[in-house]
């Protein structure tokens, strides 16, 4: 990051919200010592931590976490862009849609997953995937790429112009655009740690035209590995999302005028890391559950008014910081 920008007091323009999915304070630290010491993630000034725990449950799931992130509101686990009684809350990519903005989703996961459907979907049961893979065609995205799921056919049926190759994207003129990763005629040269960084490149060069936009890229697969108990994967991982962050940085920069916020729904693994070796790239870790965990996770941001997301808050004030930062007023 070359910072001329960073904490300007100005609105921004254009919103990159990138959320490691178990992406906690130790599986950072673990990606930066087995990494030389440095992410493009931990070059940030404004740096904050959030409180996890949803509206039923000291411990959150995605779907609650996501939710609180997307619309403001804390909510009960497995809910999707619900409230505690069931009721439809608005979300950013449908409140700022409204407002001009251009939207869309990219995440490691499936689309149906509950971290990026509760960017536009809205259902009491993140189990209800057939229902929430419905709700994509009436959402207000523009784009979307995430892995395959059961439920290709209905989501191909939702009026995105499908596309089988990401580098293709950002070059697009089409009005709706969705995109598998590992898709067969995909460019196979292109490593898996590198995809998620493509499809950030290039989605949000498809986002960046005349209106301004909000992009929302997921890592799903750090909390994949953390459920797991896989260390090699949780770094692995956390480097294919931080080359992401490099993506939304380098674009901040020749911009000017986009905030980036990078944070986690929730921590995966209860993960320590009691040894290591930084000259070797090794990292000794320790799991102590193969669950979610109740702990703060960190907030990073760049740009303008980056600095508006320092402190220690609940994670659905992410959306309201969002708001304030753009000027917006929504009733809750």
């Amino acid at each position: 990051p070359n910072f001329k920008v960073d904490q300007a007091k100005r609105v921004p323009k254009n919103i990159i919200l990138m959320i490691g999915d178990g992406n906690g304070l130790t599986q950072i630290s673990s990606t930066v010592l087995a990494n030389n010491g440095e992410l493009s993630l931990t070059q940030l000034n404004s740096i904050g931590f959030i409180k996890t725990q949803s509206a039923d449950d000291f411990t959150t799931d995605s779907a609650g976490a996501g939710t609180a992130i997307a619309t403001g509101q804390k909510t009960n686990n497995r809910a999707i862009g619900t409230n505690k009684k069931g009721a439809t809350i608005l979300n950013l990519t449908e409140i700022l849609s409204e407002k001009g903005f251009y939207t869309g989703v990219i995440t490691t996961d499936e689309i149906t997953g509950a971290t990026p459907s509760s960017f536009y979907a809205h259902r009491t049961d993140r189990g209800m995937v057939a229902e929430i893979a419905s709700d994509l065609k009436i959402s207000k995205l523009k784009l979307f790429i995430s892995q395959p799921t059961k439920t290709v056919k209905h989501i191909e049926d939702a009026g995105f112009v499908m596309k089988t190759d990401i580098n293709t994207i950002g070059a697009s003129v089409d009005e709706k655009i969705g995109a598998w990763f590992n898709h067969s005629n995909e460019n196979v040269t292109e490593s898996n740690v590198q995809k998620l960084a493509l499809a950030t490149k290039n989605g949000i060069s498809y986002l960046n035209k005349e209106k301004p936009f909000f992009l929302m890229v997921e890592g799903a697969k750090i909390d994949s590995y953390g459920h797991a108990n896989d260390i090699k994967g949780v770094v692995t991982e956390s480097i294919s999302f931080d080359r992401a962050v490099s993506e939304a940085i380098k674009f901040a920069d020749e911009d000017g005028n986009t905030l980036v916020v990078i944070t986690a729904d929730h921590e995966t693994g209860g993960l320590t890391i009691p040894q290591g070796n930084v000259v070797r790239h090794e990292i000794e870790a320790d799991f102590t559950t193969h669950d979610h965990t109740g702990t703060m996770v960190p907030v990073f941001a760049y740009g303008p008014m980056s600095q508006e997301f320092q402190g220690v808050y609940e994670n659905n004030e992410i959306f309201d910081k969002l708001l304030k930062v753009l000027k917006i007023s929504v009733k809750k």
